[in-house]
This record gives structure tokens, sequence and C-alpha cells, in this order.
């Protein structure tokens, strides 16, 4: 194995000159410095990151921490996190995923173990996790989840304007009946989304029917539970908004079950436009959610803290938008 001593025995300087040249060190000078670098390459040399690491006090891992692994965080949401993130972060880093839930003591999170954090927040509970960072100053962003706290850099997807535009665009179908499943009670995202419809209603002065605002919690199992709830009900609803696409596909399952056919019978509009959303039959009409962008741009602030930067701006809304599919269209005129 090469080591920074044989590429210093070739270019005839120390050890040190070749580690920070390597580093790209302002103290070496230019032609020194291409000079090491192109024996480097020559001799194929890989860095002994376990060794940079003490030298450089960086442990060359990222933490990322969501509200929950096993509840209310599913699969495709989970791999576009992951895409964002590496989309954006050094190859020489490593990406260490945790659940907050799952913590029985934060005081192992410490700085030795991480160069920076990034929150994948749901609930409100997250805050005591999310404080400690802070407070023990170790860099971090909080993703998905919108915080009120200037001092914490923040980005997050208009969940409500974006369920609320939807709505818009299936009242001016002409849909009256609306219902609507909700996902975890304890999620904000669940909150911001359910307010959401209700302007919408609201502002269209649509009555909002009791019975059909019924509480999932995210997975396609109460999708499938609480749309037949909802198709039992005397006068069923025209369309049901589901708060996340999971939810939608096990709704879409449940109107099979009971013969309904999608959209002539009943509409269904999801949450979140996963990939599997465009090969369900029919295929979900759903807000788009770019949570692979969000978690590019909050990669990109917490690099920028890492490196001691000054944020300009540390809270950010990412705009979400209707995809327009096959599971949404005009109501059926019922008797």
């Amino acid at each position: 194995m090469v080591t920074i001593k044989d590429i210093a025995k070739l270019a005839g300087v120390s050890h040190t000159t070749v580690s920070r040249a390597l580093n790209n060190s302002p103290l070496i000078k230019p032609a020194t410095k291409d000079k090491i670098k192109k024996i480097a390459a020559e001799l194929h040399y890989v860095p002994n990151f376990n060794a940079k690491s003490l030298v450089n006090q960086k442990s060359y891992t990222i933490g990322v921490f969501f509200s929950s692994i096993s509840h209310g965080t599913s699969s495709s949401f989970l791999v576009d996190v992951i895409k964002g993130i590496n989309s954006v972060l050094d190859e020489n880093y490593s990406i260490a995923v945790n659940g907050i839930d799952t913590l029985v003591h934060f005081d192992k999170v410490i700085s030795k173990r991480f160069d920076g954090i990034i929150v994948l927040s749901q609930s409100d509970t997250d805050n005591a996790f999310i404080y400690y960072i802070q407070q023990i100053g170790i860099p971090m962003v909080v993703l998905n989840r919108r915080l009120y706290d200037p001092s914490i850099p923040n980005v997050s997807a208009n969940d409500q304007l974006g369920v609320e535009n939807a709505i818009d665009e299936a009242i001016k179908l002409g849909h009256e009946k609306l219902g609507y499943i909700n996902g975890k009670s304890s999620f904000r995202s669940s909150a911001e989304r359910k307010q959401g419809f209700i302007n919408s209603l609201s502002k269209h002065h649509l009555p909002i029917q009791s019975a059909y605002l019924v509480d999932g919690d995210y997975s396609m199992e109460s999708g499938y539970d609480r749309m037949t709830q909802l198709l039992e009900l005397p006068t069923p609803p025209t369309i049901v908004f589901c708060a996340n696409d999971d939810m939608a596909i096990g709704a879409l399952k449940a109107c099979f079950s009971k013969n309904k056919q999608v959209p002539s019978d009943i509409s269904i509009i999801g949450f979140d436009d996963i990939a599997f959303a465009q090969y369900s039959t029919p295929a979900l009409t759903t807000i788009h959610k770019p949570i692979d962008k969000i978690s590019e741009i909050g990669t990109q602030k917490l690099i920028a803290l890492m490196n001691s930067e000054t944020l300009e701006e540390t809270q950010i809304l990412v705009d979400t938008f209707l995809v327009k599919r096959e599971s949404l269209s005009y109501p059926t005129k019922q008797s």
C-alpha cells in the first residue's frame, strides 16, 4: 500500500509537505503541489482516512436522523433523502442513518462521531434532540418539518399550500363531497396537509363533514382500512385525498375490493409522488414533494456550516405541485 512517506521520498520533500499538498494547503507552492499530486496519481495513492481524521480531528461521517425509521418513514422517502444527500456530499464522507425514537441517550451523539447532522423531522417531539445538537455545537440542518426558529437552518416543503391548490383543482372539476385520510396525528406534516384541505373547503364555502375526515398512519394498510370505512358510508365522498401515496395505494386496493372504479366512481389524490405512483392502476394523481431537492439544499447548507460559513438564508420553503394522472376526474352524479 502506497503511503505519504513513499510519495515524500520520490518528491524529495518531507511527509508533512506531502500531507499539506494533498490537502491543498496554501502554505505549499503551486509547483510543488502539482508535482506531489502527479506522483500520488501515478502511484495510485489512496488516502488513509482513519489517519487523516486523526490529523484533522474529523470523523468524515454525517449523521442522518429520522423521527422514526420503522414508523411513518416509507422506503421511497428514505431512498429519495439518501439520493439527495449523496448527490452533494463529498465522496470521502459516509452517512450514518439513525432513528431519533430509538435513541436511549442523546449524549451518545458527539462531535467525535459526526462532523455534521441532518435531521429529517416529522414531529415536534424531535425538538429535544434538535436543541441538544444545537447546544453541543455540531453543525446541523433540519429538513422536512417547518420550523419557526431562525437560529436553526431549516428546509421544508410547502405542504399546506400544495394540498390547498390540489383541492382547489378538485373542486373546480365539480367535487363537493370531499374525503380526507390523514397521516399520523403526531406528525407536523399531517397537520399542515389537513389544514390545506380545510383551507380550500372554507374558501369555496363547502361544509367540512366530520364523517369524511378519518385518521390513518401513513401505511398502506391504514389507507385500505380508512377507505373501506369511507366507502361504507350511506353517501360516500366522490373524491378522497390521502396524506401520502402509500395510503393512496392502499385506498386504491380498497376500491378494487369493493368493486368501485377509480376515477369513474371515486377519485383519489395522494401526496409525495413516489416512483410507484405512475405505475399504479390507475396511475395516481398526486402532489409532488421534491424531497431529493430538499435534501440537496439542506446538505449544501450543512457543508457551508461545516466550513464555518455564515448562511444568508436559514428558513427555506420548497414548492410542491400537483401531478395529474388517471385517478382524478369529474365526479359521477349520485342519485
